[in-house]
């Protein structure tokens, strides 16, 4: 058994490239086309993000919200570099997003989950919504 992996958290934004290559290992960049210098633009203009860095200072982590700091807010982009899941990293950096959001006296947070990843966050106590609940999405073409 391997012995888990001595992590740190840091409130500070992670390089760019570091943090695009873990957004890349995602898959998600193949819809989103987004290059360097825009994804390093949404973390920075996040109200709130955290990351996780390994032994060797790589980023093996991240999650961020984005929020009015009142009333709501939005879990976007948790990722863990494949080779750091289920171990703990994740709960770890989602369970300190949400005590950002009871500090703000957050009412609402929300997120949308990566295919099969519902039952992380059913255990952190999220809830899937149901399919009568209101909610929408519009993909915006902004490529020329």
């Amino acid at each position: 058994m391997n012995p888990e992996p001595t992590v740190t958290f840091r409130e500070d934004p992670p390089e760019s490239n570091a943090y695009y290559q873990l957004f890349e290992s995602t898959g998600w960049n193949s819809d989103y086309k987004a290059d360097e210098e825009e994804l390093y633009a949404s973390i920075t203009n996040s109200w709130y993000a955290l990351s996780a860095y390994n032994e060797s200072n790589e980023l093996v982590g991240f999650g961020r919200m984005v929020s009015d700091g009142c009333l709501y807010a939005f879990i976007c982009d948790m990722i863990i570099a494949p080779a750091y899941q289920n171990q703990g990293i994740g709960s770890t950096i989602l369970q300190r997003l949400m005590e950002r959001c009871k500090e703000a006296r957050i009412r609402v947070v929300w997120l949308f989950a990566a295919a099969n990843k519902t039952g992380f966050y059913e255990k952190h106590g999220f809830d899937v919504r149901p399919l009568s609940a209101p909610g929408m999405q519009l993909n915006l073409n902004v490529s020329g």
